[in-house]
């Protein structure tokens, strides 16, 4: 039995990127902060932070475009994929990241207001509340594979 099963409760480290595959395929590529406080041996309390890169498609990908900036704190439930290539040098390359197979906003509809009127400039419309999808969303055939020769 296999389980591939991610959940994070952080902030992003930068604004969502979105672009669209050539099939027209929205996709956003954002990084993530999760924070962890613990107590040490000798019973300091300290804190590390663990970055970690995101992808997110189709209309969660826009939705998170839309409405998320840098230091928004998102919850996000998805899967680890890793991802090899060639590099311009000939070196092989890899990462690994999450897919995002669902998200929840963690800030409340006034906070990401107040974000998009910053960004907009004065005047701005104000920003409606946006529908959560529901349900994981399956990367599409046209996405990046893995190659991972199994």
């Amino acid at each position: 039995m296999n389980l591939n099963k991610v959940i994070l409760i952080g902030r992003l480290t930068r604004d969502p990127q979105l672009r669209f595959t050539p099939q027209g395929t929205a996709v956003a590529e954002m990084g993530l902060a999760v924070n962890r406080s613990f107590t040490d041996g000798s019973g300091q309390k300290r804190e590390e932070t663990c970055f970690v890169d995101v992808v997110m498609w189709q209309k969660q990908a826009e939705t998170c475009a839309k409405y998320l900036r840098k230091g928004s704190p998102i919850f996000v439930e998805g899967r680890l994929s890793y991802d090899s290539w060639e590099g311009n040098d000939g070196q092989r390359r890899s990462r690994l990241r999450v897919v995002a197979e669902g998200f929840q906003f963690m800030d409340s509809p006034q906070d990401r207001r107040a974000r998009e009127e910053s960004t907009a400039g004065a005047g701005a419309e104000p920003v409606p509340e946006p529908a959560i999808p529901e349900g994981p969303a399956d990367q599409p055939a046209g996405g990046p594979a893995s190659d991972i020769p199994f």
